[in-house]
Order: C-alpha cells, then structure tokens, then sequence
C-alpha cells in the first residue's frame, strides 16, 4: 500500500491507492469485479447503522480566537478564491470552504467523489484570509470546516458565483439569478414550536461528487445526525435563472419524534404593510418573505401573510398529499424597503414541490414575535400526521425552487398585498377592523369594471361586515375591502376570495386575527 498526499487545487487530500501483485494470472484478472463506487446507498447505510448506536455530541471546543469572533470579526474571514476546490481544472463549479468560529462551532467533514473514489479533505489555515483579525501561533493544523460554498458562473462564463451554501446546522441556502441570500431551507426540523426547546439536526458530513466539465449541475451528498434520527441526504444542485435542488432523504428514527418537520423553511418578517403596531423604522417594510402559498391536494391555492406578532401564532394547514408550499417574497418594489444595503426587494423565494404521495398531515406556519431584523422569527415545514417512532424508517423526496418571481406557480388571481386600519367612520365601535386586499393577475386584468365579481368572505368569530369588491384601475386588478366587527378579544381566523358566477378568481386569502394586548 502507497499512501501520498495530493494538493489539489490548494485543498490537501489523503488517498490510499492499492496496487496488483505483479504477478497475478490474467484470467485471474478478468474475473475480478470493477471497483465499487460510492453512491448515495453507500451514505444511507452509514445513516443506518448510525441511528443503532447512541447519540453522541460532538466535541465543539474551540480555540479562544474562533469562539470569541464578533459578526464582523467572522465576516473578515475570506476563503482564498485561488484556492478554490477544482480551480485549476476549469470545471463549472467550484468550492470554497467556510471557517469555524462565531456562531459555527461544529466541525463538518467534508469528503470529495472522483470517479466514484471518496477521500477526505484536509484542512489547512492558509486557505483563508484572516483580514485584520490578530491570528494566534499556535492554532490546531485539524481545525477543519464549518461548511462550504458552491460557486458557478450564474450570470457571465467569466466570473463564478456564489450559488449556494450549506453552513451551521442543517441549513442551506441558493439564489439563482439577480437574487440576494434571503430564507433558508433546513434538512429537518424536530420539534419546532413546542414548549421544550427545539432539536436541531445536523450534518456531520458531506461528499462532493465532481462534475464533468460540460456539468450544469453539481450532486451532494450528506449524513444528518441527532438525539431522535439520522438521515442520508442527495442534493442536486441545478443553479439558473431559478435555482432548483431536487432533495432526497432517507430517515431512520432513533427515538420517537413528537413533531417533524419535512422541508423546512426559515424566514424573517420583521414589519410589513399588514401592521397593527408601530415599528419606529425609516423604511415601510422589512421582511425577507411576505406571505405562505400552499397547493392543498384538493386543488385549493391558500395564501397566508406573515406577520410578527405581539405573541407566539402558530397554524396549521390540514391536508392529504399537498401539492406544494413555500415562503415567498411577492412584493418587488424597492419603493416599499427603501434599503440600498439589505435588498430585499431581491430576496427570493422558496417553493418545495413533494414528489410522490406525503400522506396526511398539515403544513405549519410559526411566527414568533421578533424585535430585530437579524432574527428568523418565521417558520414553515410539513407535519406528517402518523406519529414518528423509533426504529420507523421514512422517505421523503422533494425539488426546491428558488426565485423571483414564477408567474405559472399559481393559476389564479394573487393576493398582491393585505393592509389593516380601524374600521368606521369614527362614530362606531372602536375595535371594529377594516381589511383591504389587492387581488392581481392577467385574467382579473381583462375583467370590465362592471363585471359581478362577488367576494366570498367567511370568519371563525365575530361579524364581516360592509363588503366592496371593485376593479382597481391602479393596478388593473381587484381590490376587496371589508370590516370586522371582533367578537370580544377571541381570535378571528379570515377566508377571502374572488368569484365571478361560479367560477373561482384567485387563490384563498387567509388570515388569523388576533385582538392586540
């Protein structure tokens, strides 16, 4: 055996190559099986004989230097682009690591797929550029990844992108064209919104699998671990003009899970046009997703706006085999941030189309009352009903889109923005609400003024009262308005759409008032 070290790329690799005796007959020779290649099985078997043995955490002791690193201090940290994974082989993609410290306190390996050959990466401190932060002596040569970043030419074939990143947890994020990191997808989520605190499934390694040179898309693979399961991930990655990841996870549960949360998306929403308190703000809104969209198995588009509540809301949407949710960004207009820095105007969307039959189950909204913008206070994922116990294994398979705008998402009428103010003519009750939608697309676009279009409007408590329907020649949409008129301080959960005889418009606008403290 001839154990070497590679540099490739700037990235130390440790093979171990096996060499023939010299002397070995030749049909001996013939008969001997092809090499195995590493494969997705390969990590599901890892996966599944993980989660027969205890849960151990991982040793997360840092140096003093990485462990005490400010935001700013973690940002100053660069990656050396020269250094780039598969940079001198002018491949479509490239790698580039991300540094432990800050918040990033868990080791990552990190493997890499060639010609069905897996070998490790090695770390090495000369990979990145510590900027202006004082870089002590005597750091460990192993300190190894926090994560990593995929980098393609998504706008010019003569400067690599960032794409992608899967960095802390099991998060990850993508942008496709034009866009700004904005939401994370996750791997899992485990009991999310409960009263004891929530599990946070990790990956603890990955395999890149190399790409041709002609590859428009770049596979990865991943081993999740936690206290309840482990899990074996396939991504594939396809960045464009809307980002795609088509997901694969085989999961094995260690103990039983009270709540498991499929494809799970994490926002921000700190204000926002449907406000019912006052954010001190120059800008008139602040969130990277304004709304929830879900396609029911029954054909139903339900459109829920995100809010930040005064105090913790969750809901849950029953369903059977969805068709499709996400957490998504529909207002496009900088006029409404006003922000030069944050851009969230281009922040995208993400969009999580199940393949095959999910079942039973619900997707759930979490919203946590937030006093910053740097906290994700938004939470979306799929519930499956049957319980989740251990020694089950579960399959989920899924493609995430990433994008700006996707104007055949949905067949009908969107509700385009949603806006609360008091209600009456000053003389009435003054806890009376009015609501008012703006309903866009094509086909409400071609509808005269004068078209019967009714809107349908229903509440769980309390009385709807005083319902206009009327072309808005603004946005050559619909706007609706109506008044509720609460039912003490109970909450109110709101259902409008658009009719015209009886066909359907738009998408079902959905809403949970609750009466502020």
């Amino acid at each position: 055996m001839l154990l070497s070290l590679v540099l490739l790329a700037g990235v130390w690799l440790c093979p171990v190559t096996g060499f023939s005796a010299p002397n070995v007959p030749a049909s001996t020779q013939a008969t001997t099986p092809p090499p195995k290649r590493f494969n997705f099985a390969d990590v599901r078997r890892r996966a599944e004989v993980l989660a027969t043995q205890p849960f151990q955490t991982q040793n997360n002791t840092l140096p003093d230097f990485l462990k005490h690193l400010d935001y700013d201090q973690y940002r100053d940290i660069r990656f050396r682009a020269e250094k780039s994974l598969w940079r001198d082989q002018a491949l479509p993609f490239e790698i580039q690591f991300a540094p432990l410290g800050f918040l990033f306190f868990q080791r990552v390996v990190i493997n890499v797929v060639d010609e069905g050959e897996s070998r490790p990466l090695e770390y090495a401190s000369d990979l990145f550029d510590y900027g202006k932060n004082k870089v002590p002596e005597d750091l460990p040569k192993d300190l190894g990844f926090a994560g990593f970043k995929v980098m393609y030419p998504l706008h010019t074939d003569s400067h690599y992108d960032e794409v992608a990143v899967f960095l802390g947890a099991s998060y990850f994020r993508a942008v496709g064209q034009n866009q700004n990191y904005g939401l994370s997808a996750r791997g899992l989520a485990v009991d999310t919104g409960l009263s004891k605190p929530e599990e946070f499934p990790y990956f603890r390694e990955f395999w890149l699998e190399k790409p041709d040179k002609d590859a428009t898309e770049l596979t990865v693979y991943a081993l999740l671990d936690s206290q309840s399961l482990t899990g074996a991930y396939r991504f594939v990655i396809k960045p464009g003009v809307n980002t795609q990841i088509d997901v694969k996870a085989n999961l094995f549960v260690r103990e039983g899970v009270q709540k498991l949360g499929v494809a799970p998306l994490t926002s921000m929403f700190y204000h926002g046009a449907l406000n019912e308190r006052f954010f001190d703000d120059f800008r008139p809104q602040v969130h990277d997703s304004d709304g929830l969209l879900m396609a029911t198995g029954g054909g139903e588009w339900i459109w829920r706006p995100l809010n930040n509540p005064a105090r913790l809301r969750i809901s849950a949407f029953q369903d059977n085999n969805p068709r499709g949710f996400g957490l998504l960004q529909r207002d496009r207009d900088f006029d409404d941030y006003q922000d030069l820095e944050a851009h969230y105007h281009t922040r995208p969307s993400i969009w999580v189309e199940p393949e095959g039959d999910w079942g039973k189950g619900s997707v759930q909204l979490i919203e946590i009352p937030s006093t910053a913008e740097r906290y994700d206070n938004i939470a979306a994922f799929w519930n499956p009903m049957k319980p989740v116990e251990a020694g089950q294994q579960l399959e989920f398979n899924y493609r995430l889109y990433f994008f700006l705008d996707m104007p055949n998402l949905s067949p009908g009428g969107h509700a385009l923005t949603s806006r609360v103010g008091a209600g009456g003519a000053g003389d009435l009750d003054s806890s009376r609400r009015r609501f008012v939608i703006d309903f866009g697309g094509e086909a409400l676009s071609k509808l005269p003024e004068n078209a019967p279009v009714k809107a349908t409007i229903s509440a769980s408590a309390g009385q709807v009262q005083n319902v206009v329907a009327q072309k808005n020649t603004y946005t050559q949409g619909w706007r609706v308005s109506f008044e509720l008129l609460p039912q003490g301080n109970d909450s109110a959960e709101l259902r409008c759409f658009l009719k015209l005889g009886d066909d359907v418009l738009t998408e079902t606008w959905s809403y949970q008032w609750t009466a502020p403290k």
